[in-house]
């Protein structure tokens, strides 16, 4: 038996394994087989790993001291694809993102300030920065707060997650195919609009109706319409080709399933989210749900809230076009557990247009440390 140091993390609605570069292979050939083993894969029950058989419960970060004297750490985000020997570092994970700051101080990576410090980040996957803000006592990750998140049950302390100059984390510009919106012809006579956004990572939205959902669905009932999943895959999958991750569907598929995420969305509506609780109207500006890795998504990734944020405060997306731009400072977003809150920071100049940063608001928690084991 091989056997590493690692922490078992919840991110915002995520969890995974956090590991110290320091502790891993040098030779990072050998990382995939570890880690698929971490989570038991390629079983998709997971029983003999730590794998939660869904895409935000089976992540992976790598974690080490930067050089750069303008960064603290480093880190790079692995998506185990639940059922197959197959490890995607395409993409960051927002909500484990968050997870890293606290992680990083916990394990004494960066030097600390009582009561908050600041820590920043540069994230391998997009090469983009972020810098988070964590409650500090005595120069320990100070656990315990009043902040919430839905999807997450209590209450934790406040981690605010600021996304710097996220635009053209993968592709290199804010907008992949220069247009607001596109007309995706998906064959026999079916053309849709969509609109296609890269902050933080490469994201692709459509209608709620016009991929037969109205938003209000439970991701069991998203994932069991087969017709309209395989709607969204062709979608998704014709993102993937336009965005230059994928020569065509099926290597988006098998190569690609984690970018681009696709998603729907609608107008505020009242709906039941996970836990029972009545989520209003009112309380919301928009209504989505976030396909990642084939499933519905129970919460909605914070890269994704990144993009949609975005897009309903630009001008002519499919989204500001169908529920009119945003003019408050945050976007509530309507997701199946909840309500998530993203605040875009834009300078627009003419066409110039920049994002200067997305913040949102997550917690995390150090739930398990101690050692991993695989077979040789």
């Amino acid at each position: 038996m091989r056997k590493f140091p690692s922490v078992y993390m919840r991110g915002g609605t995520s969890k995974g394994l956090m590991f110290k570069k320091e502790d891993l292979p040098e030779d990072r050939s050998q990382w995939d087989k570890i880690f698929l083993q971490c989570m038991g894969n390629p079983d998709p029950k997971q029983i003999d790993g730590l794998g939660g058989t869904v895409s935000s419960n089976n992540k992976i970060v790598i974690v080490s001291k930067s050089e750069n004297p303008d960064i603290d750490v480093e880190y790079l985000v692995g998506q185990v694809i639940v059922g197959k020997e197959q490890v995607d570092f395409k993409s960051n994970c927002g909500n484990m993102t968050a997870a890293v700051a606290p992680f990083a101080i916990e394990e004494g990576l960066v030097k600390t300030t009582d009561p908050v410090t600041y820590v920043k980040m540069l994230n391998l996957n997009t090469n983009k920065v972020i810098e988070i803000s964590v409650p500090v006592k005595n120069g320990q990750f100070l656990n315990d707060g009043d902040a919430t998140i839905a999807g997450v049950d209590g209450t934790c302390s406040k981690l605010m997650v600021n996304f710097l100059d996220p635009a053209g984390a993968k592709t290199g510009v804010l907008l992949p195919t220069g247009n607001t919106t596109d007309f995706f012809d998906l064959g026999q006579g079916k053309v849709l609009e969509v609109s296609l956004c890269d902050v933080s990572n490469p994201m692709v939205m459509v209608r709620a109706e016009d991929v037969g959902f109205t938003g209000t669905e439970s991701p069991e009932e998203v994932n069991s319409n087969q017709e309209a999943m395989a709607l969204l895959e062709m979608i998704r999958g014709t993102a993937a080709v336009k965005m230059g991750f994928a020569k065509d569907l099926e290597d988006a598929k098998t190569n690609s399933p984690a970018v681009p995420k696709v998603g729907f969305f609608s107008k505020p509506a009242t709906f039941i989210d996970l836990s029972g609780k009545s989520i209003q109207e009112q309380d919301m500006d928009i209504l989505v749900r976030i396909i990642s890795v084939f499933k519905c998504h129970k919460a909605c990734p914070l890269t994704s809230a990144s993009s949609i944020s975005v897009l309903l405060k630009l001008k002519n997306t499919l989204l500001s076009k169908e529920l009119g731009i945003s003019k408050e400072k945050e976007v509530r977003i309507g997701h199946p557990s909840g309500i998530m809150t993203a605040e875009p920071h834009i300078s627009e100049n003419g066409d110039d247009i920049h994002v200067t940063g997305v913040a949102i608001l997550r917690t995390a928690r150090r739930i398990m440390d101690g050692t991993v084991y695989i077979k040789e």
